[in-house]
């Protein structure tokens, strides 16, 4: 039941709705993902992305490393090598391709996320899809709101927490010869030791952590690509043919190069889930645009850059052969693709990898957890303190347990999650664009940093105690608007 649940959600509806929607996004906002895209790199480069108000909120990067944490994990190593055992080197040109258009899903779940967090009394912000459910689609959709936050917490807090901890567990024992056991009990200290810091001590975490694993793995992909820089158009000419079936006898054809790119695209990017809204909704920043745009960049950092260094790791080197049977595949394939490149020491370079991917991936899923549980209740400290005890459990039970009908459950009650955002997203598509013009108004206007005043937007019923603008930046805002264009 479990498998046909799956095959239902990830193999035919939610590739519809997911594209559909991603490219109704796109065109309705006219193509704000590239049309902002230069602006991704200025809004980091600025110095209020790294640093804190002065009521000590997180800064726009340290929200985007909290996303980045989430998004890149065992799908840019394992997920990218299924992808193109069974569909071909054409399944990352149409990875690409969904990449590109889930940033524009992305920038408007994160968007709606900053606009409706609400702020907590110990300085800190929440919100996500739960949120704008509630407070956007009106009293008779709380029940939707609920629904999503319970499964967010089935489907995260508890699911995916695990089935990392299991990942990282046999990562460390087939690199080092680690018992999983031993891995289990120091990972369930360390993650307690994170969590119960609170999102700030999480943030500092991922803001480390989630740069140096990415970085990491891009240098290595960059030393491979330099070593067979004659092969990249020959590489890249391969991927393009067979994503439209013009290379015969590659993986399952164009359909099924469509298919797993697709699939594997979704999986790792998580552009439309809801889950990245819940981190994208901590972070100050002067306008809810800003964070929308930053997180947009998050899905080109996992698809467009990190799973792209997968992919030229494997079809630059002389394991995989297009169109030749492999006995090999997912993370194996990986591992061995990068030791013909580097020598043996390339697969335990991938196992330190994956189990960083995973580590990080951890933090953000117990985040998710108890971000869920924010919604039923405010600054409750028994409950938030017994969660956090279940989830530092799972780290420990999860890596020592092989958990398949648990990831098969956790995979369908994504599903509906995601069911759930996508409806909620649709539905408040309009508020979403009102508060992208307001920026592009801004940004027509002269103005360097658009800022937000929540009072032009008082039918939308917004926290403002989330958005407290300071009296210059207002009146400065109030002057730019007033002039002739």
């Amino acid at each position: 039941m479990l498998d046909l649940l799956n095959d239902l959600l990830w193999g035919k509806v939610l590739i519809v709705v997911l594209i559909g929607l991603g490219l109704w996004f796109t065109i309705g906002s006219r193509f704000v993902q590239f049309r902002y895209f230069g602006r991704m790199f200025r809004i980091l480069g600025a110095n209020q992305a790294f640093s804190k108000d002065k009521h000590g909120h997180l800064s726009s990067f340290q929200a985007l490393m909290l996303s980045v944490a989430g998004r890149v994990g065992g799908g840019n190593i394992a997920g990218v090598a299924v992808a193109i055992t069974l569909g071909g080197p054409g399944a990352i040109f149409w990875m690409w391709v969904v990449g590109l258009i889930g940033m524009a899903t992305s920038y408007f779940e994160c968007t709606l996320a900053q606009a409706y967090k609400k702020a907590e009394p110990d300085g800190t912000y929440r919100g996500g899809p739960a949120h704008y459910i509630a407070r956007g689609m009106g009293a008779k959709w709380g029940w939707l709101a609920a629904v999503y936050s319970v499964l967010l917490l089935l489907t995260f807090g508890f699911g995916f927490t695990a089935l990392q901890s299991y990942a990282v567990a046999t990562s460390f024992e087939d690199a080092f010869g680690i018992p999983v056991l031993a891995t289990g009990a120091v990972l369930a200290v360390v993650i307690g030791v994170i969590l119960f810091g609170g999102v700030k001590r999480i943030a500092k975490v991922a803001e480390v952590l989630v740069p140096v694993m990415a970085v990491g793995y891009l240098l290595i992909a960059v030393a491979v690509i330099v070593l067979n820089i004659e092969q990249i158009p020959g590489v890249i000419a391969l991927i393009v043919k067979s994503a439209f079936g013009l290379e015969p006898a590659i993986g399952g054809g164009i359909g099924a190069a469509i298919l797993m790119g697709v699939k594997r695209g979704l999986f790792s990017n998580e552009a439309g889930l809801g889950s990245a809204p819940n981190v994208a909704a901590v972070a100050y920043v002067p306008h809810p645009a800003n964070q929308g745009i930053v997180q947009a960049f998050s899905v080109f950092i996992d698809t467009l850059i990190l799973c792209s260094c997968t992919a030229f790791i494997i079809l630059l080197g002389t394991v995989y052969e297009p169109g030749a049977a492999t006995d090999i595949g997912g993370v194996a394939l990986t591992q061995a693709s990068l030791a013909s490149h580097v020598g043996e020491w390339g697969r335990i370079f991938v196992s330190i990898a994956l189990m960083l991917f995973g580590f990080t991936t951890i933090i953000y899923n117990c985040y998710l957890g108890e971000n869920s549980l924010s919604y039923f209740s405010d600054q409750n400290r028994p409950l938030t303190t017994t969660y956090r005890l279940v989830a530092v459990s799972l780290c420990g039970w999860g890596a020592t347990t092989d958990l398949g009908t648990v990831f098969a459950f956790a995979d369908v009650t994504m599903g509906f999650l995601a069911l759930a955002n996508l409806l909620a997203l649709a539905m408040l598509f309009k508020p979403g664009l009102r508060i992208m013009r307001d920026y592009d108004e801004q940004i027509a206007a002269g103005i360097e940093e658009p800022v937000f005043d929540a009072k032009r937007f008082a039918d939308l019923d917004l926290d403002p105690d989330a958005w407290v603008i300071e009296p210059e930046d207002l009146e400065r805002n109030t002057k730019a608007r007033l002039q002739p264009a």
